[in-house]
């Protein structure tokens, strides 16, 4: 029985990175291609809007719900591997289906699966010391990148050779394979810590630090949904892109938010402090959202958009972190799972509010407001985070 357990713990590090690459990747195969294949079918902008956007509404709805649960049960192990369930359903039921109105029910079971992220961030963090939280988001968030950029690649490649619904089948294989792995994750908690109560629950909620980094984490979502993981990829093949040319864009700004993810967490934010990064962050994005509209060429939209992606990758990860490392391991789950469904508001509003602008005036415009939205943002980070390293007001 030692043995066992010697066996599960040398190994509960290597397989959670097998099973977080793998839920990423089955969710995101087809993300480059999703609003151009929408409209392809016949959708407007709108309704590319509301198919992207659904799949933050869900998280939005769900997270908190899930968050409270799973610290109420102590089965994060569960609920990931529900995760991992609904990645495979949302992913084959595109792939069999070419109607809009069933594109977006599978596209929001992706949102019900990405939900679960609250149990995956939370088990993670619980193999690392308490106060290494940054580090441990830092490093699950690396591999979030990864995952997406490797499936966007692959995703990209699909589409051009074979056609977008191969995305789709890749997508459910990859699920599939991580639903299996899943079963064999090994859950971390105190047996002897107790359930959180109604009371404690309102503590968390009302936490002045949680709700200061929820409110930045909306506005970065927010751009993040509206531009490369939604209407950059159409923006681009008005210049010229094709389908593995927008899975290529998409990689090309993911690679350095993955990378900023682990070395933000790790390294950066040690040096130079947490708010210089996240504000650093803000700017970044907000100035280089606005250069989209204006940019002809294919290669600068990538190479601004890589930048872009660094920003975010530093600022989301330090946000993610903050909004856990003063919550005691008992209360992160409900913790996580408000901030993580107080970002969905900006999953949801940014692609939708896009699609409206986009009909109602053009994609160019709607870039520039974007972009004037992160630079607000970088202001609003400086009056909120407090000159330290770790502590936010309001």
């Amino acid at each position: 029985m030692q043995n066992i357990e010697t066996y599960k713990k040398n190994f509960r590090i290597p397989l959670f990175y097998f099973v977080t690459i793998s839920f990423w990747f089955a969710m995101y195969t087809y993300v480059p291609v999703l609003a151009v294949y929408v409209e392809q079918l016949g959708g407007s902008h709108k309704m590319a809007g509301l198919i992207l956007g659904s799949y933050g509404f869900v998280q939005m709805c769900m997270r908190i719900p899930l968050g409270i649960a799973s610290d109420r049960l102590h089965k994060r192990r569960l609920f990931i591997t529900f995760g991992l369930a609904f990645t495979f359903i949302s992913s084959f039921g595109m792939f069999i289906s070419k109607d809009l109105t069933w594109i977006l029910i599978f596209r929001s079971l992706a949102g019900a699966a990405a939900a679960t992220w609250v149990d995956f961030t939370v088990l993670f963090t619980s193999y690392y010391k308490h106060n290494e939280a940054t580090k441990a988001i830092g490093i699950i968030n690396f591999l979030n990148g990864i995952a997406q950029m490797l499936a966007m690649l692959l995703g990209g490649f699909f589409a051009q050779r074979i056609g977008v619904s191969s995305t789709f089948a890749l997508g459910a294989v990859i699920g599939a394979v991580g639903l299996i792995a899943s079963f064999f994750i090994v859950d971390n908690f105190d047996e002897n810590s107790k359930k959180i109560t109604l009371k404690q629950i309102g503590g968390v909620i009302k936490d002045r630090n949680l709700i200061a980094v929820s409110i930045l984490a909306i506005l970065s979502q927010l751009l993040t949904f509206s531009t490369v993981f939604g209407f950059t990829p159409v923006f681009a093949k008005t210049i010229g892109a094709n389908n593995f040319d927008m899975g290529l864009l998409t990689v090309f700004s993911s690679l350095p938010s993955a990378l900023a993810s682990l070395f933000g967490g790790i390294y950066l934010a040690k040096r130079f402090g947490e708010k210089p990064m996240v504000v650093l962050g803000f700017l970044i994005m907000g100035v280089l959202t606005i250069t989209i509209p204006f940019t002809t060429n294919l290669v600068l939209l990538m190479i601004t958009q890589a930048i872009a992606g660094f920003g975010r990758g530093i600022s989301f990860t330090l946000l993610m972190g903050l909004s856990i490392k003063h919550i005691s391991a008992d209360r992160r789950a409900t913790a996580m799972g408000f901030f993580q469904s107080i970002y969905g508001l900006g999953m949801f509003f940014g692609p939708v509010v896009v699609g409206i602008l986009g009909d109602a005036l053009n994609l160019s415009k709607a870039f520039v407001f974007l972009g004037i939205v992160g630079c607000i943002t970088a202001f609003l980070a400086v009056k909120i985070i407090e000159s330290g390293k770790s502590s936010l007001r309001l």
